[in-house]
């Protein structure tokens, strides 16, 4: 049986709780008769903080950074629930799939 997942280990040791939600983007992933459709949730990222690329061995990544903003000392803060962090998320691709015609967007 095919498994994309095989051979991509993520140390959860290294991520802390405090960027987890971000480092873990949930990813949708549906094939139709046309093509391979992945969804990803990576709110308040912009376009140009998000990379999509094909790997060696059919492997799609989906990578980007959030920053921490900018902290005003005059600031009270009363709740942070936005992850900050780096992403990455890996995708090895079934022989089925037309790697040279890999698209990606954005929406809002």
């Amino acid at each position: 049986m095919w498994d994309p997942f095989k051979d991509f280990h993520v140390p959860t040791s290294s991520v802390s709780a405090e960027n987890s939600a971000f480092v873990n983007t949930r990813v949708d992933w549906k094939e139709t008769q046309e093509a391979h459709v992945l969804k990803a949730d990576i709110p308040g990222l912009k376009k140009e903080e998000v990379k999509v690329q094909i790997e060696d061995d059919r492997v799609l990544q989906i990578s980007g950074e959030r920053n921490v903003e900018k902290e005003d000392k005059n600031d009270t803060w009363h709740r942070v629930d936005r992850s900050s962090g780096k992403f990455m998320r890996r995708f090895r691709l079934p022989e089925n799939a037309k790697v040279e015609q890999v698209k990606a967007c954005m929406e809002n």
